[in-house]
């Protein structure tokens, strides 16, 4: 079966074809711990859950790792805020964010590496980068990566601009820079020695080590959310580059929305899953409504649409329950609405994870189903085809 995915690198879609034959490698961003990931979080974390899922559907072998940023400027600032070990803080909200993923229902990646437990490997990317010439040290025990020693911005489009220098290790969201890999600090408790003197790594370098170490040098796709383009996955493209690496297709996750505007901390108008399912909703409800629409498009998360997932399980559960009401064989109707429905999804999801067309014929069979007569090699077929399907939808929890 032929499947394009839209490709953030080329800006279109592309029938998709992984280094190698039956085995998919995929590197996904995980979650800052922090803090509590919240539902836009996980909009992100469920369509990259609803991509591995139809790789396998697929056949292909998955081989996923996604990182837990235990080791960044904001979990140092953190445990300082609170005073405590910088593991206390990234402990209590990794677990918090398994205990969501679990509820759920996004399958486990292969790995999840710790960024603190590698920092060797980051120290040494940038030992090996600046053997290669494409970083440099300021005098002052930095390391920056050069960002005109490679062919920069292919990703994002932002181009270095020409005299470009290093003098201010904070990181830019705006231009295209040089930035730090190795960052000098002497912190006892948040900095870490290796032979590049005493310190901590840059955000950078630690998917780019990690994706290396695991993965190696062939990455099939790098995903994430849509603000993760720049500066984010441009460097983490370059830093690949550099150490002689290659990545084939970046995927890009839009924003979940709150009333029009992005959910984020930073705004204050974000809700944990904690809290949505504190007012009486499901799992399986939030799951749905976070992948019902296009992975490229925006989603503006509503109570509303809480409320129309309860009537949607409810509907599916209704018929995955039903009991035979005839006798008799598999009538042509029902043996050609069943294959229709497999067309049309396996069509859709072909088709850049088409989830909106692929759910409005998956919703479609079930209200057509629901209140037929069936018989028992009818429902077994009915039943045995939706539950096919869900291995993508992950709705039917177990």
């Amino acid at each position: 079966m032929k499947f394009t995915l839209y490709n953030t690198l080329s800006r279109r879609k592309e029938v998709f074809a992984p280094f190698r034959r039956g085995e998919v490698r995929i590197y996904t961003c995980g979650p800052t711990v922090h803090d509590y990931a919240h539902v836009g979080n996980f909009r992100t974390f469920v369509a990259q859950d609803v991509l591995r899922r139809w790789l396998r559907y697929l056949g292909y072998r998955v081989i996923q790792v996604m990182n837990i940023t235990d080791v960044d400027e904001k979990t140092i600032e953190r445990a300082k805020r609170k005073r405590v070990e910088l593991e206390h803080i990234t402990r209590k909200y990794t677990e918090a964010f398994f205990r969501d993923i679990e509820l759920l229902n996004i399958e486990r990646a292969e790995h999840y590496p710790g960024a603190r437990e590698h920092i060797p490997d980051m120290a040494g990317l940038a030992e090996k980068l600046l053997a290669r010439g494409c970083a440099f040290t300021d005098g002052k025990g930095n390391v920056f990566f050069n960002v005109l020693s490679i062919d920069y911005g292919r990703l994002s489009g932002k181009r270095p601009r020409p005299g470009l220098r290093a003098k201010i290790i904070r990181e830019d969201y705006t231009e295209a820079k040089h930035f730090a890999l190795w960052v000098r600090c002497d912190e006892e408790r948040f900095c870490w020695d290796s032979r590049l003197g005493r310190g901590r790594p840059g955000w950078h370098a630690e998917c780019a080590a990690l994706s290396l170490r695991y993965l190696g040098r062939r990455v099939d796709i790098v995903s994430g959310g849509e603000d993760l383009v720049f500066p984010h996955h441009e460097n983490s493209l370059a830093l690949c580059n550099a150490a002689g690496g290659e990545i084939r297709y970046f995927v890009h996750v839009k924003h979940l929305l709150w009333h029009g505007r992005k959910m984020s901390k930073t705004l204050r108008n974000y809700h944990t899953l904690g809290e949505i399912l504190g007012q009486g909703y499901s799992p399986r409800e939030v799951r749905l409504v976070l992948l019902q629409e296009h992975y490229r498009s925006h989603l503006d998360f509503t109570f509303r649409k809480l409320e129309l997932a309860r009537e949607r399980l409810r509907a599916l559960d209704e018929l995955l329950s039903k009991q035979e009401e005839r006798r008799g064989g598999v009538r042509k109707r029902i043996s050609g609405a069943i294959s229709e429905l497999k067309r049309e999804f396996e069509g859709a999801m072909s088709n850049d994870l088409d989830i909106e067309s692929a759910l409005s014929a998956y919703w479609s069979f079930v209200e057509e189903m629901r209140p037929a007569k069936l018989s028992r090699e009818e429902l077994r077929q009915v039943k045995h085809v939706l539950l096919r399907l869900d291995r993508v939808l992950g709705l039917v929890y177990t």
